[in-house]
Formats: structure tokens, C-alpha cells, sequence
């Protein structure tokens, strides 16, 4: 019976995302579920629009509210033993706070990096959740060894955790050159123009690392106090995809 209520909940709550994704007609790889949570994979991290990611974020957490009005509902009547109702509403609760923790992969950790994002350049912020999800790990399984008491589930759920952030870390450099093959391809999102200042020995990807998202960038380059020019983002990205100009400076570039 506690399995099944876990896994309803987890269904419920995956039922969220997939609801909304499927309003923004988000290309929808699978949904897997696990009896501490589940993992919508999509094609669409990164290059969708800031507001679609965090409705769809926060689609899923809504879900408990709509639980919390069926267990109300059900407590209404006689017919479901109360230990029963303490139950539901026990792992309603648990998973929902579980999903909030700023640890990447689960809601919390996702919305935080979509909030770091607008404001942060996207490979820091998609770095610095990684990071910040990996001290989390750390800090509560060192609570859990030494102040709280041990329990073997949580125990490793955040071992769990800890190793897709890990795996998080090492495929960084891919992640981010997906999300700039998007932005090459036309398929990301563009709200506004953002300039850039690099100096004429930096690469091709130091420029990158500065890329915003929704952000269609003009990059100045400085070559002394009273030289400086110019070259477009698309620009920047077609050598470093089709001319495959990986090892020169963007100064070399632009003289070239």
C-alpha cells in the first residue's frame, strides 16, 4: 500500500510536467519513474524560453496541491481509515519538499539554475548549479552520518544524487556545446541584444562563456585603448562549426 501511494504521487506529480510540456509541444523523449521521484527527458534543455522551462519546472510541484485536495476530499468520508489519510499525506509532503532542495536534477535544482540563468551567462550558471548541487550532497550526507539519524533510503538516494551530478560535471563541455549549436542552428529563443567586450587574444569559446541565453550578442573586440571591431554572434559560431577555427583567437579572426 506505501509503494502504491509513493508511486501515484510520482506519477501524478511527472503527469505535471508532461501536461505542460505537451502545451509548449516540447519534443518528449520518456518519462521514468523511481519510487523517490521521477525524470521527464526531454530534447528541449536550454533552448527553450526561460518562462516555458520554469512552467513546465513548476508544473510538476503543483500537482501536490491538487493531491492535498483529494486527500481532503477522501478525509471527508468514513469509508478510508485515518491511518491511511496520515499516509498520503506523509509522502504527499515529503516528496514535494524533497523535489523543492536545490539539487540537480529534482525541480529545485532546475529552477535555480533557470533563475541563475537569466542573469548569469549560461555555462556559469549551468556550472555553478552543478557545483552547488554537489555541496548540498555532501553537507547532508555528512548531517546524516553525524547529526541526524541514519536511514538507509535517504542514504542512498543522495549517493544517487550525487553520482548524476558527478556524471553532470564530466559531460559539461557537451552540454554546452548542444545549447551553441542550437543558438547556430536558429533554434533558441531571442529577446534582446547583448554586447560583448573580449580582448583580441581570447578564443573562441572564453567568447562563448559569455553568451546569455535569449540574448543575440555583438562582440567587440579590443585590440589596444583606440582599436576595437566588431564581428556578430552567428559569425563566431559558423568558425567554430563549419570552419572548425577551434585553436585560433578571436583576434586572428577577425584580421583574417
Amino acid at each position: 500500500m506505501e509503494l502504491f501511494i509513493i508511486l501515484a504521487i510520482v506519477f501524478i506529480h511527472e503527469l505535471g510536467h508532461y501536461l505542460m510540456a505537451t502545451i509548449f509541444k516540447w519534443r518528449i523523449r520518456s518519462i521514468m519513474l523511481w519510487v523517490f521521484g521521477g525524470v521527464m527527458d526531454t530534447d528541449e534543455h536550454g533552448n527553450r524560453p526561460i518562462h516555458e522551462e520554469m512552467l513546465v519546472t513548476i508544473a510538476g510541484p503543483l500537482q501536490h496541491l491538487f493531491i492535498y485536495g483529494i486527500i481532503f476530499f477522501i478525509s471527508a468520508g468514513e469509508f478510508v481509515p485515518s491511518s491511511l489519510i496520515e499516509l498520503m499525506f506523509h509522502y504527499n509532503t515529503l516528496i514535494l519538499l524533497f523535489n523543492l532542495v536545490p539539487i540537480w536534477p529534482l525541480d529545485g535544482g532546475k529552477f535555480l539554475f533557470l533563475l541563475l540563468s537569466s542573469f548569469i551567462p549560461y555555462r556559469q550558471a549551468y556550472h555553478s548549479v552543478i557545483i552547488i548541487s554537489l555541496l548540498a550532497c555532501i553537507s547532508i550526507l555528512l548531517l546524516q552520518l553525524f547529526v541526524f539519524p541514519f536511514t538507509l533510503s535517504s542514504f542512498l538516494i543522495i549517493l544517487f544524487l550525487l553520482k548524476e551530478n558527478r556524471l553532470e560535471w564530466k559531460e559539461r563541455y557537451y552540454v554546452f556545446i548542444r545549447f551553441l549549436l542550437k543558438r547556430y542552428q536558429g533554434d533558441s529563443t531571442v529577446k534582446g541584444v547583448r554586447s560583448i567586450v573580449v580582448p583580441h587574444q581570447s578564443s573562441l569559446m572564453d567568447v562563448f562563456a559569455q553568451f546569455h541565453r535569449e540574448k543575440r550578442h555583438s562582440i567587440y573586440i579590443q585590440f589596444s585603448e583606440n582599436e576595437r571591431k566588431s564581428i556578430e554572434e552567428n559569425d563566431c559560431l559558423q568558425q567554430f562549426f563549419y570552419e572548425r577555427q577551434y585553436n585560433k583567437t578571436i583576434g586572428e579572426l577577425v584580421q583574417y
